[in-house]
């Protein structure tokens, strides 16, 4: 087989980093390393649970890495256990051996997320002290299981998550409005399971890795308030947006007249148990071990990237140039690697995400660069509502566009990525990879230079 050369080889490298970093947390691996069943005792990384007689042990997997995380579960704990549930987003779902799969709508909540809603507390109604609750989180889990609050129909749930995406309201400051507005979130999960005792293994799709955000938290202790949540609403100027029955509830909660989310100290969390199995720090850190393996010298500036995709895109876009013309603050060949998760402020009508947004804005950088590429990608495969994982781009990307008749600008200011790097060939398409630990943004800067140079003294 013939050798990707140049800009091509350059370009195949980068989705080998980024492949490598996906692989790295692969859900079945993460609960592999997470999990074991040595007689009547179920090992939660560093936790021992004694599986009680005749108690129960169920398993709830919730996310979009949840069939393959429950079906590793499954193959761990054999026939001890009792009932099994995956709820995981459409498109994601297949069979498992002891347990249900349902799928339901996300980024934004659907009928089908309400229904496994009721399912997930059907499953966990009338538990004793004896039983234990394996849950099983990965991203997504918020949209997945919407369980709206008394007074809260699905369709306002649905239109306040729509307005915070469309807002760039980060993970915290959703999940923060959208605990409040639920049955299961914000601990709600494990005061719905209590008083079996409760053990969760996550895989983060939140920066820093805190577990009262990641899913909105179901089985962890809350800290946020109906003040915070409605203070979310206020900065995003989205408070007069939202339905009444949302504002309504957000003030009454604040005027104490609703009890609040479960809090550290509830006897509900007493013996919970929670171990995070995989985060976005392990992806960068194969992804820079690949990266070494193909020959660049690897940098990890951060895992904790937030902010607005085109201010992150000018940054790696700066960082790239630097190191072309003066080999700071790493020498060519090199991989500079961050990890996190972006937002964008919605301005036009196109299609796209975050990822894809960030490489056409990084094009603008690093226009004309030689043996320069940059990719960013969604470790699930999934980039908003598209079926692309991400982009690529080079210092070719703009002026490849033009001659085909495309406006990056507009692409841009429309929000339109998409279709922008579907023209060129340069979507990251990998399909569902049943994980999630946010992005991945991988910058190679070839030896280009140094080659030239080397050429020049042998003559």
């Amino acid at each position: 087989m013939t050798q990707p050369r140049g800009r091509d080889a350059l370009r195949d490298r980068a989705r080998r980093v980024f492949e490598a970093a996906v692989a790295a947390v692969d859900p079945g691996e993460v609960v592999r390393r997470s999990l074991a069943a040595r007689g009547q005792t179920l090992v939660v990384g560093q936790a021992r649970l004694p599986l009680r007689r005749g108690g129960r042990l169920l398993a709830l997997a919730v996310g979009k890495a949840a069939v393959p995380m429950l079906a590793a579960a499954e193959r761990i704990l054999g026939a001890r256990l009792s009932a099994g549930l995956a709820v995981t987003k459409r498109g994601h779902g297949e069979p498992l051996r002891r347990s249900r799969v349902l799928e339901s709508g996300h980024p934004v909540p659907d009928e089908a997320g309400l229904s496994a809603s009721r399912e997930v507390e059907r499953l966990l109604a009338g538990l004793s002290a004896d039983d234990v609750v394996l849950v099983l989180v990965s991203g997504g889990g918020s949209a997945l299981l919407p369980a709206p609050a008394e007074g809260i129909t699905l369709a306002e749930k649905q239109a306040v998550t729509s307005l915070l995406l469309a807002s760039g309201a980060d993970i915290g400051e959703m999940n923060c409005v959208r605990k409040h507005l639920s049955r299961l979130k914000g601990g709600g999960l494990a005061r719905c399971a209590a008083p079996a005792r409760v053990a969760t293994v996550v895989l983060s799709d939140v920066v820093g890795d805190p577990l009262d955000v990641i899913a909105s938290g179901p089985t962890v202790p809350d800290p946020t308030t109906f003040a915070e949540a409605l203070a979310v609403l206020e900065r995003r100027a989205i408070l007069g947006r939202v339905p009444a029955a949302v504002r309504q509830r957000l003030e009454a909660g604040v005027r104490g007249e609703l009890a609040e989310t479960p809090k550290a100290g509830d006897p509900i969390f007493a013996g919970a148990v929670h171990h995070l199995g995989g985060t976005n720090r392990v992806a960068v850190a194969a992804a820079a071990r690949a990266a070494r393996k193909l020959g660049f010298r690897p940098l990890v500036l951060t895992t904790s990237v937030t902010g607005e995709a085109r201010e992150v895109a000018a940054v790696l876009a700066a960082m790239a140039r630097e190191v072309r013309q003066s080999g700071q603050p790493a020498r060519p060949p090199c991989c500079l690697l961050s990890g996190g998760e972006p937002t964008v402020t919605l301005r036009g009508q196109g299609k796209g995400g975050r990822n894809q947004e960030l490489a056409l804005a990084a094009a603008f950088g690093i226009e004309g660069l030689a043996e320069v590429v940059l990719l960013s990608g969604g470790t699930d495969g999934n980039d908003g509502p598209t079926d692309a994982a991400g982009a690529l781009c080079d210092g070719t990307t703009l002026s490849r566009a033009r001659a085909l008749g495309l406006d990056p600008r507009r692409h841009l200011a429309e929000n339109d990525a998409y279709p922008f790097f579907e023209a060129l060939g340069d979507l990251v398409i990998t399909g569902p990879t049943r994980t999630n630990v946010m992005d991945l943004h991988v910058v190679l800067v070839g030896a280009e230079r140094q080659r030239a140079g080397t050429r020049r003294r042998k003559r």
